[in-house]
């Protein structure tokens, strides 16, 4: 008998182990071909995740393609690129959307130096894109079991904090949170926690050089958040190390 007591405790801790639950949730990180986003593959990869990453180009994102289960294309700004990729993912269940592609264009630091043209693209990749992708792949987050968005914003969205430079960045942040507080509401009921993460200041190429966390460090921290979200964080707006940020 206590053979098998013995095979049945061992049983039973590797079924509550996070890894082997980790195995059975799929996550979905757009931008994933460099930086945070590819920082997200790996992590979620290396913790038993199953990991779909997207990417523009596809058959350049080499690194992506050796720790995610599936690389798809995917340009966040563009309505037909979007819609293809809900095509090809139809009835594929997601667990955790991270909504991280991204851009930041750092010339309009004074009115004088506003470009709209710049700063449209900026909202059609950090704010509309976001929305777009979320919309479309809605379906297969209400066929996963978690029902997590995880909308990648930044400190800079900030109203409250915002100490000026950047029109354009700053804004489509501050549009995200703002989009990402509605989605809670109307999904909350639903089971869904949508969130907008401040990943700190990283040495990424948007980030630079001079930046305080490595992707490795930031990533693991955003994890760490990711991991104990609940439904009392839903519409959240939190830092790296689960802090709640001021709109």
């Amino acid at each position: 008998m206590r053979p098998m007591l013995m095979a049945f405790l061992t049983l039973l801790v590797a079924l509550a182990s996070p890894v082997q639950a980790a195995e059975q949730t799929t996550v979905l990180v757009t931008g994933a071909n460099r930086g945070l986003g590819l920082e997200y593959a790996r992590q979620f990869a290396a913790k038993g995740y199953r990991v779909i990453g997207t990417a523009r180009d596809p058959q350049g994102a080499t690194e992506l393609a050796e720790v995610a289960a599936r690389v798809e294309a995917l340009d966040v700004a563009d309505t037909a690129s979007v819609a293809a990729l809900a095509q090809r993912l139809k009835d594929v269940p997601i667990d955790i959307l991270v909504n991280n592609a991204g851009m930041f264009d750092r010339s309009d630091v004074s009115i004088d130096k506003v470009d709209f043209a710049v700063m449209e693209q900026t909202f059609q990749v950090n704010t509309f894109g976001p929305l777009r992708v979320t919309q479309a792949l809605l379906p297969n987050l209400r066929l996963g079991q978690r029902k997590q968005i995880v909308n990648m914003s930044s400190q800079l969205g900030s109203v409250q904090n915002s100490d000026g430079r950047w029109y354009a960045y700053r804004a489509s942040k501050s549009a995200l949170n703002q989009f990402n507080k509605i989605l809670s509401v109307e999904l909350g009921p639903e089971g869904f926690v949508c969130v907008v993460l401040h990943p700190g200041w990283v040495r990424t190429d948007m980030g630079g050089a001079a930046a305080t966390y490595s992707p490795e460090e930031s990533v693991s921290g955003l994890i760490g958040v990711i991991e104990q979200l609940d439904s009392g964080k839903n519409g959240g707006y939190f830092d790296l190390k689960g802090n709640t940020l001021p709109w």
